[in-house]
């Protein structure tokens, strides 16, 4: 009934009943394109819509995902578990201090393991690139949860769906992002989504030793040449001025070897009631969460303050994901 009820044959069809998400692995945010992404946010809706309308879309029962978490994880583990379990499915967890990790195992192995018993693995390793190639091994989908400091495809995914939800529209944005730039692999999936859409401008804010990589600006530059990009090391009130999205992150202390250099950093741009002064009425703040002290809890009363809708949203699209992955159609 709820599946009925939440139209997903119908999104399906509108999208010619293909569906480029079936059976894969989800490594990267280049696997897909604009009108892939698209399906998958028109998915997410009536993911949306259900859920508000009767708390669960059961098209995975009876199915298992694997959440196997080598680095600390609140909102994108939780997230998934949830996601799971609102589609009727069941989750089992994993760490490397729970697993036969502890005990010299690979972690190609791991996953060959948990490939018997589950129908989907989400997983996250601190080795960029890591899931890549632990994916080689996997005879079911392996969904990259983060890599250290490379890729994290379904925040992403969850960051464009919140953007076109709060302001309608990707195209034509102005986005800044701010913080770790070097490290955080968030900005850097999220600038190769971006890059898709028509007419962005992508603000790089952030101090010199934590800038966006040259890897990644060149990618964007490649994949789209006509969105605009710069770089700043402050946050000037002509770049908050004309900013459509504030997408904060924080300065992540686990990837400085360097204690004194990440306290030199770590509160090289702070978000509190001034600086939002300086913004659009129509703009909106997002975070991928946890914050330190880039957001000062001021800003949380701000009706721009999307950080925590953006988690919800993110729960809606990891439904979607999860769906798409292992049904055909619906």
């Amino acid at each position: 009934r709820p599946l009925r009820e939440s139209r997903l044959a119908d999104v399906m069809a509108r999208h010619g009943n293909q569906n480029p998400f079936y059976m894969k692995h989800v490594l990267s945010v280049r696997q897909f394109s604009r009108d892939d992404l698209h399906l998958l946010f028109a998915v997410a809706q009536e993911m949306r819509t259900a859920v508000q309308r009767s708390g669960m879309v059961p098209v995975l029962a009876g199915r298992v995902m694997a959440a196997v978490f080598y680095e600390p994880s609140s909102r994108t583990s939780s997230s998934f578990q949830t996601a799971m379990q609102r589609l009727g499915g069941t989750v089992f967890t994993a760490n490397s201090e729970s697993s036969s990790v502890a005990k010299g195992e690979t972690l190609e192995d791991t996953v060959r393991t948990f490939g018997s018993y589950a129908d989907v693995i989400a997983l996250r390793h601190p080795q960029p690139g890591s899931v890549q190639g632990a994916a080689r091994f996997a005879n079911i989908p392996v969904l990259n949860a983060g890599d250290g400091v490379g890729e994290h495809p379904s925040q992403a995914m969850l960051d464009a769906f919140t953007i076109r939800e709060e302001l309608g529209t990707v195209n034509g944005l102005t986005i800044t992002l701010v913080g770790d730039l070097k490290n955080g692999r968030t900005v850097h999936s999220l600038a190769r989504v971006l890059a898709q859409y028509k007419n962005v401008t992508l603000n790089y804010v952030s101090p010199a030793s934590l800038a966006m990589p040259e890897s990644i600006k060149r990618d964007v530059a490649l994949r789209a040449p006509y969105v605009e990009q710069h770089e700043f090391s402050e946050l000037t009130d002509a770049v908050l001025a004309k900013t459509d999205v504030l997408y904060v992150t924080r300065v992540q202390k686990e990837r400085f070897a360097d204690e004194a250099e990440y306290e030199r950093t770590r509160s090289a741009f702070v978000i509190d009631n001034e600086v939002m002064r300086k913004c659009k009425r129509n703009m909106i703040v997002m975070h991928p969460l946890p914050r330190v002290t880039e957001i000062a809890p001021e800003v949380d009363t701000d009706q721009r303050a999307a950080y925590f809708r953006q988690m919800q949203y993110g729960m809606f699209v990891r439904m979607a994901l999860l769906a798409l992955v292992l049904c055909r159609n619906f």
